[in-house]
């Protein structure tokens, strides 16, 4: 008998095993079966609700109708343009609200009387409605990409900062206690105290954050721009082509997912330690 013989004679059956850890995971986590069960419902009660109810299509297009909008557009190399606008818009206001919230809400932590004394314009400021500052950032800096940019980072800028505040607030104060008492440096505190302890909140921050800035790209596309998928939904608004704007609709939706699962990827790589953060200030 050879090897290769007494292997196989000795392995065990992978089909039950593979059945039972299936099982295991269909049990163990029920949002498996859970969200495209109800996708599937929903849209076929959408489909065929409008149909029994002979809804306009005007008024509320059906899925099918949906799909076929989305097809068109995915294939016309327009929407890829104003796909690439809204994103490069996004993804720029985005770092750089991330970066000044990061750089500002350290520097108010680490000192109290700077904080005493922003917080209050901060919270002050936070109570605006950010859409509404978009017809001032178009008048101030124009119809092209820059007011979108700003626009994205303003209004993603306040989640991430009060986020990374209270993070770094939330360190441990007997860890901190003891690296005073084995001389430590602020730096080093920070470094192996404050930091970890501030990462699921700052996580939380940059997952809303992300998230506000694909929202702060088309509000200031819906004021002025002559691309992007703001722009696009106006269009197809104009048009009365509704099944287009649900196809903008489910693009947008998808960017949001996908940017979400991104930053809850880099979550579980760089702070696996830690449980899942509410978020504050959304």
């Amino acid at each position: 008998m050879t090897d290769t013989e007494v292997v196989d004679t000795t392995a065990p059956a992978p089909g039950p095993t593979a059945t039972r850890r299936r099982r295991v995971d269909l049990r163990e986590r029920p949002q498996l079966w859970l969200v495209p069960t109800v996708f599937v419902v929903v849209v076929l009660a959408w489909e065929y609700g409008t149909r029994l109810l002979d809804v306009d299509e005007y008024v509320l297009p059906r899925p099918s109708q949906i799909v076929e909008a989305l097809h068109r557009q995915l294939t016309d190399e327009q929407f890829w343009g104003h796909f690439w606008v809204t994103t490069q818009e996004a993804l720029l206001g985005f770092a750089i609200g991330v970066g000044a919230a990061v750089l500002l809400g350290t520097f108010i932590s680490q000192i109290k009387v700077v904080e005493a004394t922003l917080m209050p314009y901060i919270v002050a400021f936070q109570t605006v409605p950010k859409v509404a500052l978009a017809p001032l950032f178009v008048l101030w800096f124009g119809f092209g990409l820059t007011s979108k940019v700003v626009m994205a980072a303003v209004i993603s800028f306040f989640p991430m900062l009060v986020n990374v505040i209270e993070g770094l607030r939330a360190a441990d104060a007997d860890r901190i206690q003891m690296l005073t008492v084995f001389g430590a440096s602020r730096a080093q505190i920070f470094r192996m105290v404050r930091l970890p302890s501030a990462l699921p909140f700052i996580f939380a921050g940059l997952d809303i954050g992300i998230v506000f800035a694909i929202l702060g790209a088309v509000v200031g596309e819906f004021i002025g721009a002559k691309e992007g998928l703001g722009y696009l939904l106006l269009q197809t608004n104009y048009n009365f082509d509704i099944a287009g704007m649900f196809a903008v609709l489910v693009v947008l939706s998808v960017m949001g997912l996908v940017a979400h699962f991104v930053i809850r990827l880099l979550q579980r790589r760089l702070a696996f330690w830690a449980e899942d953060t509410k978020v504050i200030g959304a």
